[in-house]
C-alpha cells in the first residue's frame, strides 16, 4: 500500500484530535473571557455607590416590606471586592498609558485601602482582566520593592490605540482572534470569529466601549497592520470570508506562545493539548530552519 494511503487515516485522526482539543480549550476559555470582560465593563461604567438618605436606615430596619429586599452582607462584601477589582484595572490601565511602573504600596494606598487583607485576590483578578481584555501583562520587576511594569503580551508591538494617551489597549482582542484562527485549523470563517466575540459581548454592529468600531478594527485596521488576513473563500456565492494570521503576527509571536497563553487562562498546561502542541512545536522548528536558511543565504553573499 502506498505510504500516502497509510498515512491518511493517521492524519485524519490527528486532525480530529486537534479539533476536540480546540473545542475543549475554547469551552474553558470563553467563561474566563466573559468574566474578565464583565470586570472591564464595570471599570468603565463604575459609579460611586449611592448613599441612603439620612434617617432612612432605621425605617428600613423596621419595615419588613423593604428589609426583605436588602442585600445580604456577604453579597455586599463580594460586590465591594468586585468594585475594587474594577478600580484596580482602571488604575493599572492609566499606568500603562503613562508608561509608569507601579508598586504594591501605590495600589494599596490609592485603590485597595481598607481591603488590604484581600489584596492578593483582588490583584490576581485584576491581572487576569488586564491580560484577557487588554492583552497587557503585569510583570514583577523588583521583588524587594514589589514593583511591576505593564507590557504588551506575546511580544506583539501594536495595541490599537490612536495615540499614547488616547483609547484603551486592544491587544487582548487580537490575541483572542489569533487563538481562534489557530484552533480552527489556521483559518477561521468570519462567522466563527463573530460567534466567539459575541459570547463576550463584542458585536460587529455599533461601537464597543473598549474596542470602538469592532468590525472596522478587525476587518480593516488589523488587516492594514498585517496582523490578520481577511479574504473571500473561493467559490462561495453569496461570498463568505475567512481570517488567517498575517505576516506581522507570524513575525512577532508564535502558535506556541498563543497556545501557552490560552492554556494558562484555562488553568491547564500547553502540553495537555497534544495535537495542538505538536503543531506549535512543528511551527517553532520550521521558524528555526527558516532563520538558519536565511542566515546562510545572506552570509553566502558577504564578500571575503
Amino acid at each position: 500500500m502506498p505510504h500516502s494511503q497509510k498515512s491518511q487515516p493517521c492524519k485524519n485522526e490527528q486532525g480530529l484530535q486537534a479539533q476536540r482539543e480546540a473545542q475543549g480549550l475554547a469551552g474553558a476559555l470563553i467563561p474566563a473571557a466573559e468574566e474578565a470582560t464583565a470586570s472591564s465593563s464595570s471599570t468603565m461604567k463604575a459609579t460611586p455607590w449611592s448613599q441612603p438618605e439620612e434617617g432612612s436606615s432605621s425605617q428600613e430596619k423596621n419595615d419588613p416590606s423593604t428589609s426583605q429586599f436588602l442585600p445580604h452582607p456577604e453579597s455586599l462584601f463580594s460586590n465591594m471586592l468586585e468594585k475594587k477589582v474594577a478600580e484596580l484595572v482602571k488604575f493599572l490601565s492609566v499606568k500603562y498609558t503613562t508608561k509608569e511602573p507601579v508598586t504594591e504600596a501605590e495600589m494599596l494606598k490609592n485603590v485597595i485601602k481598607e481591603y488590604r487583607d484581600h489584596f492578593p485576590e483582588i490583584f490576581m483578578k485584576a491581572c487576569e482582566c488586564m491580560e484577557m481584555v487588554f492583552g497587557i501583562e503585569v510583570k514583577k520587576v523588583d521583588p524587594i520593592s514589589r514593583s511591576y511594569v505593564l507590557t504588551k503580551m506575546l511580544d506583539l508591538t501594536y495595541d490599537g490605540r490612536l495615540s499614547d494617551d488616547e483609547g484603551m489597549p486592544k491587544t487582548g482582542l487580537l490575541i483572542l482572534i489569533l487563538g481562534v484562527i489557530f484552533m480552527e485549523g489556521n483559518r477561521a470563517p468570519e462567522e466563527k470569529i463573530w460567534k466567539v466575540l459575541n459570547t463576550i459581548g463584542v458585536h460587529a454592529e455599533g461601537k464597543d466601549f473598549i474596542y470602538g468600531e469592532c468590525k472596522k478594527l478587525i476587518t480593516k485596521d488589523l488587516v492594514q497592520e498585517k496582523y490578520l488576513e481577511y479574504r473571500q473563500v473561493p467559490n462561495t456565492d453569496p461570498p463568505s470570508y475567512e481570517f488567517l494570521w498575517g505576516p506581522r503576527a507570524y513575525a512577532e509571536t508564535s502558535k506556541k506562545k498563543v497556545l501557552e497563553f490560552f492554556a494558562k487562562v484555562s488553568g491547564s498546561e500547553a502540553t495537555a493539548f497534544t495535537a495542538l502542541y505538536k503543531e506549535a512545536l512543528r511551527d517553532e522548528e520550521e521558524r528555526a530552519q527558516a532563520k538558519i536558511a536565511t542566515k546562510a543565504k545572506s552570509s553566502s553573499f558577504c564578500p571575503e
